[in-house]
């Protein structure tokens, strides 16, 4: 994935820190001259997890500034093989692409079929009515990084309201559960 941001001229902007994949990724990119921004909350650097070789290091208060600083400066999201903290993320930008915050396009490098089980749910959940299929077919997903790229490049973003049957109800007004007046007289 870094080879291929490289070849594109593609900066990273990324978590901030020295370990796990990201951090490998973030570590070619640098080391071929590429543009690296990361983004990190004071507890990590305190914790000595800060990448020290990034172009640019910011340092933030807490994760959730951490998320947001990360989604102004991105222009779209991949989510690699990660944990709970990764799905976290590219879903909270995945909503945001439903509710219409941002038109960014949101994407999963499936390596191995890592996310093969997540995407059936998904489409469970589309089955259900519990999301468009329009956004779930806006979700881009590839198993290899150059197709995965082209495939951000070329991103349509899906101007879709994000709820289902959201026409007007029928608004069903409350009633007392005290009894009416001629049903209080007991004999």
């Amino acid at each position: 994935m870094g080879a291929a941001l490289l070849r594109r001229g593609i900066g990273l902007v990324y978590g901030g820190g020295c370990v796990g994949l990201m951090g490998t990724i973030a570590d070619v990119v640098i080391q071929s001259g590429g543009e690296v921004i990361g983004v990190i909350p004071e507890a990590l650097v305190e914790r000595e997890l800060a990448h020290g070789n990034v172009t640019e290091l910011i340092i933030v208060r807490s994760m959730h500034e951490r998320k947001a600083k990360m989604a102004e400066l991105s222009d779209a999201f991949v989510a690699l093989p990660g944990g709970v903290g990764t799905i976290e993320e590219i879903f909270e930008v995945f909503t945001w692409t439903q509710l219409g915050v941002h038109s960014k396009p949101c994407a999963f490098l499936d390596v191995e079929q890592y996310y093969a089980r997540l995407f059936q749910f998904l489409e469970h959940m589309a089955e259900q009515r519990f999301i468009k299929k329009e956004h779930l077919d806006a979700l881009i997903r590839g198993d290899n990084p150059v197709d995965l790229l082209i495939k951000l490049r070329n991103y349509t973003p899906v101007i879709e309201e994000k709820w289902i049957d959201r026409e007007p109800k029928k608004i069903i007004q409350p009633t007392s559960l005290r009894p009416a007046a001629d049903e209080r007289a007991v004999p």
